[in-house]
């Protein structure tokens, strides 16, 4: 946004994205516009991008990124958890495309960056559902890609390695985290505005024939 960027956004977390709102439109040319959409309902999602395109006069760069990486074992998952999983984790990347597709078209062309995960490339314990959900997102961008580029569609898959922030502090002790930064090839943290330097590029049109592929922040942590 401080680019000039006008920018939607959507979660279930309302008082924090709120106070998100207000702490950017401070800054920004463009205050940003929340919508409380839980991503598990597919209407809700698809109904909110069409509402978006109106709101924004169009839709050139789909950003999806919402999951999560509670843990569990593998005794644990039923039926319904492995359902509700992959609807938090996989399946509304696909239907928030499809939503978007039409207005990318109308726009000329546009960007889809899916976010992944390094923890399956790492094959890190306790979280079978979310390394599952996280490896499909990779083909998903390889098919998306392949259909959409005759149309000036680009798509990728950002994959982060362990990022900075109060969600991953929850499961990272200090030792833990030295233990990540001793295992890069690189010294120190990823921070979010690193992640977001590179979505920034990937949106860009001096990315303009980057499409289909995976592209690693991690500090060399593999």
């Amino acid at each position: 946004m401080a680019q000039g960027a006008h920018v939607a956004f959507c979660d279930i977390a309302v008082e924090q994205s709120e106070a998100l709102v207000a702490r950017l439109s401070g800054d920004a040319a463009f205050t940003p516009i929340f919508h409380a959409v839980d991503l598990r309902d597919i209407d809700a999602v698809q109904a909110m991008i069409g509402t978006v395109e109106q709101q924004l006069g169009g839709i050139d760069i789909l950003i999806n990124n919402a999951a999560n990486d509670d843990r569990h074992t593998i005794a644990e998952v039923t039926p319904a958890y492995w359902d509700e999983r992959m609807a938090v984790n996989l399946r509304h990347l696909f239907f928030a495309a499809q939503a978007a597709v039409p207005a990318l078209k109308r726009a000329g062309g546009g960007v889809i960056l899916n976010f992944g995960s390094i923890s399956w490339h790492l094959a890190l314990p306790e979280l079978t559902l979310y390394q599952t959900a996280k490896a499909a997102i990779e083909g998903l961008t390889r098919s998306l890609a392949r259909d959409l580029g005759r149309d000036n569609i680009r798509v990728n898959t950002i994959i982060p390695g362990n990022v900075k922030t109060l969600r991953q502090e929850k499961w990272y002790t200090p030792e833990g985290e030295a233990e990540i930064v001793a295992a890069q090839c690189l010294d120190g943290r990823i921070l979010p505005e690193d992640v977001a330097a590179l979505a920034m590029f990937l949106a860009s049109d001096d990315a303009r024939y980057c499409t289909a592929h995976d592209y690693f922040i991690d500090a060399g942590w593999r």
